[in-house]
């Protein structure tokens, strides 16, 4: 200890004694803010130590009463097999100082009451919650009454839930108070009654469990008036069925997507859902452990300056306590991820054969996406970026950690992810490198260009060594050291050997933050981590690390006006009336009505809508065969009508869902259009048709990656951090006439925005054209393709002796890469990869021999 600084270790070993930061934070950054100066001590008196920073050690942790609580309930002995103390565990400042506000203002406000705990990776939120449990489930009030009957804690299923499960029971001080939750189906629910009205001080249940866990405890609270206290962890996993159907509620269409892909979900997520239009539970306090609120998730769980006036731009919810990624990096326990970044920049060019492209339109968004995801999937595309991966990950993140450093490749798509195991595994089996990959994504890939049958985590294709075991349970052996994600183990996912991250996907905002928050693990010996980046603005990665770099702060609060303008918008839309909404509602209301009078209440408002939008593709259809244009535009515009009701529909129910938990509209028109809205819904089966653009005359020309360079994105410069905004206006889109170009003229555009710095040497058509042309000419290698196995061509002498005297041939119109194939059997290599791969000479040769494709 200084006057400056305090540090503690739970065991001295001499000089490899390790002692941890116990201050209290400075504004943020570690240490200790000026403590301020001690009165003048009367004759005879001490001066009491004020002044020093370091003073809250002997006036508040020290003090007698602290410091029993300290060593009674804070302090655990970790055991092992045999029951010999293998550890202590104490307390490091922030969980003291969280854990000890968060009784007192429990007990001083009583139970209802919402806490959101901002607190960092590395902060040690296991112990954090598994104290609060505990505590809260002994807590007593001024009339010695116990304030909660249970506590419900919820995390991961996998390894965090093992950890979590295993600190409470640690944590415990008299057996048999805490229960864990594991049970499927109807054993799970009867679990959870069990538990919850049969004494058990804390149940602990996973995020599966969650939905059917706090539908118990507020059923029992409001039924029984039970008190529970629900601790919410941060954790991410999949989610399927209730959880799912319960999410779509809340979900913005960004996220639906994401989660429809496989995608990962939090906790708060599912919280926010279950609490629809339950403002004002005062049976139910909940506490929220996260490092990375979102604006949606302070709004909810925040604390205002001024708890009688509502949220405002004047009012801002807060996070209740603190300990943010500044103090956590600097203090050590997690490292600055953005220190070694290294971004990319793709430049490429298409050409298209066949003058038929020019002779139709189409709809320029849905061209632009097509040709972009057609780029991304490009077999040339996905081979360079291997290249770059796998030789960086050799030569720069491979002999970190005394050569155990492992690394993560992230993803768009799970058809991404399967071209990209492939075609990695290709490479690496090419340079006979031992280097082990694994891939991760949610349920089935159909995808016959890389194969006939379906592909899944399980195939043998994707992991043929995985056996059955949990993907992070064997990432974490020697046996593998790259791990391929698509929308899974992006969040809650800890893995400390993770020294380097490679991302072909966009990431905006928080994702980009606890996507590569995921390698700022420490571990001994761990220094440095690093990022390469082939999609994402560097100054907009920075910008997101940013908004949590300190205390996440709203910009404002969402308007609770939006639900009005929004009703008032689908109301004027003319697809139904007061009449169909009431009738909805009185069936949705009677506790005796059965799913049929839900269907016919329904039936006439449903059937029409679809009805209109039968008709008018039918009249489009028509309309298009007489070259009718006006009629053409009334058809589309009709169609997009409906379209843009749907979405405005799901908007204003995301918007209600939402609002509903922080206002009291009182306003039973807006209840009954969120009910109404919500049976609606899924019934409106259209607007998910997309015109299919024809890419197959499509070829890549040029293609070229481009290293920006290796820099530091400086997290700690600047006095300001950028805010969270809250929900902009939903619904606000109108009915517009889809952009229409000719093909041609977009691929134009295209090669305008990304050609960048193309030279001759990024040429594809010297490979597709001019060498592929040669060798399909010769019916020595037609007949050995037709006649053997891809790898069999591919080591015939006859395929070396063809591709270097089609190198020759090209000497004189290609001089430059002729020379340097000529010159080094690496590139010549390199060009037979690529004949045989993106190129696809192989199946070109055999087609010929089959007589299916001419010369």
């Amino acid at each position: 200890m200084s006057n400056r600084e305090v540090r503690m270790t739970t065991k001295l070993e001499g000089a490899h004694t390790t002692f941890l930061p116990f201050n209290r934070g400075d504004n943020g950054a570690a240490g200790n803010p000026p403590s301020p100066p001690a009165p003048l001590p009367q004759a005879g008196e001490g001066s009491g130590g004020g002044g020093h920073r370091t003073a809250y050690l002997w006036k508040t942790v020290w003090a007698r009463d602290s410091w029993l609580e300290i060593l009674g309930r804070y302090l655990v002995a970790k055991r092992d097999t045999k029951k010999q103390i293998q550890k202590i565990i104490f307390p490091r400042f922030h969980q003291l100082d969280a854990t000890r506000k968060l009784l007192s203002t429990v007990l001083a406000e009583g139970a209802g009451g919402k806490y959101l705990i901002q607190h960092s990776a590395g902060s040690g939120k296991t112990n954090s919650i598994a104290w609060s449990a505990h505590f809260l489930a002994d807590l007593h009030d001024v009339e010695h009454k116990k304030m909660f009957d249970t506590v419900l804690v919820v995390s991961d299923r996998n390894v965090l839930d093992a950890q979590l499960q295993e600190a409470i029971f640690d944590f415990e001080r008299t057996s048999g108070v805490v229960a864990t939750i594991t049970g499927e189906g109807a054993s799970k629910s009867a679990d959870l009654a069990k538990a919850l009205s049969g004494g058990k001080k804390i149940v602990v249940c996973t995020i599966q469990t969650f939905p059917f866990a706090l539908k118990a405890v507020q059923d029992l609270a409001a039924a029984q008036g039970k008190r529970f206290a629900v601790i919410a962890d941060e954790a991410h996993s999949s989610q399927t069925g209730e959880a799912a159907a319960k999410l779509k509620q809340v979900l913005s269409p960004e996220e639906l997507q994401e989660l429809n892909d496989g995608g990962e979900v939090s906790t708060e997520d599912i919280l926010a859902a279950q609490m629809v239009a339950r403002s004002a539970e005062s049976g139910i306090t909940y506490v929220a452990f996260t490092a990375t609120p979102k604006a949606k998730t302070l709004e909810l769980f925040g604390r205002r300056p001024n708890p009688d006036l509502p949220a405002s731009a004047d009012n801002l919810p807060a996070p209740f306590h603190v300990y943010g990624m500044r103090q956590a990096i600097e203090e050590g326990f997690i490292l600055d991820v953005l220190e070694n970044y290294t971004p990319y920049k793709t430049a490429f060019k298409l050409a298209h054969n066949g003058k038929e492209m020019d002779d139709a339109e189409v709809e320029r968004s849905a061209a632009l996406k097509g040709i972009m995801r057609w780029v991304k999937l490009h077999p040339y595309n996905i081979s360079q970026k291997v290249q770059v991966v796998i030789e960086h990950f050799r030569e720069t993140v491979a002999p970190l950690l005394n050569g155990h450093a492992k690394a993560m490749v992230v993803v768009s798509s799970r058809l991404e992810a399967v071209r990209w195991k492939l075609a990695m595994e290709n490479y690496i089996h090419s340079q006979g490198y031992k280097i082990g990959t694994l891939v991760a994504f949610s349920g089935e890939v159909n995808d016959k260009e890389s194969g006939p049958d379906a592909f899944s985590e399980t195939s043998q294709a994707m992991n043929p060594n995985l056996k059955s075991r949990d993907m992070r349970v064997a990432f974490a052996t020697e046996e593998y050291q790259i791990l391929l994600v698509a929308n899974k183990f992006q969040t809650g996912f800890d893995q400390p050997l993770l020294c380097g991250m490679y991302v072909d996907k966009r990431l905006a905002g928080i994702q980009a933050v606890q996507t590569l928050s995921r390698l700022n693990r420490a571990y001994p010996g761990k220094d440095t981590t690093y990022v390469v980046d082939f999609v994402n603005d560097a100054d907009e990665v920075l910008t997101a690390f940013k908004a949590y770099y300190d205390t996440a702060t709203l910009s404002n609060v969402t308007d609770p006006h939006l639900v009005y303008d929004l009703r008032s918008k689908l109301d004027a839309a003319g697809f139904y009336d007061d009449f169909e909404v009431e009738r909805v509602v009185t069936v949705e209301l009677n506790p005796h009505a059965k799913q049929s009078d839900l269907a016919a209440a329904l039936e006439p408002v449903a059937s029409r809508i679809l009805q209109r939008y039968k008709t008018a593709k039918e009249v489009l259809k028509t309309a298009k065969a007489r070259n009718d244009a006006k009629a053409v535009e009334e058809a589309q515009n009709e169609l997009n009508a409906l379209v843009l009701f749907k979405a405005d529909i799901g908007a204003y129910q995301r918007l209600y869902a939402f609002l509903s938990q922080i206002f009291d509209y009182g306003n039973t028109d807006i209840e009954k259009r969120y009910w109404f809205f919500k049976r609606l819904l899924p019934l409106l089966e259209f607007g998910r048709e997309r015109d299919e653009i024809d890419l197959s005359k499509v070829i890549l020309t040029h293609h070229h990656l481009k290293n920006l360079g290796k820099r530091t994105l400086p997290l700690g410069e600047g006095d300001e951090y950028p805010k969270l905004d809250p929900l902009g206006e939903a619904g606000s889109g109108m009915v517009q006439q889809k952009q229409k170009a000719y093909l041609a003229e977009i691929i134009a555009k295209v090669n305008d925005l990304f050609q960048g710095e193309l030279t001759d040497d990024d040429k594809l058509v010297y490979v597709n054209n001019v060498l592929k042309n040669k060798l399909m000419e010769s019916d020595i290698l037609v007949q050995q393709a037709t006649n053997s196995t891809k790898q069999q061509f591919a080591d015939s002498p006859d395929l070396a002796k063809g591709i270097m005297n089609a190198i020759m041939d090209a000497l004189a119109a290609h001089g430059t890469m002729s020379k340097q194939a000529l010159d080094s059997e690496r590139v010549r290599d390199g060009l037979k990869d690529v004949l045989l791969g993106p190129a696809q000479l192989y199946e070109a040769l055999r087609g010929r021999g089959e007589g299916g494709v001419p010369l």
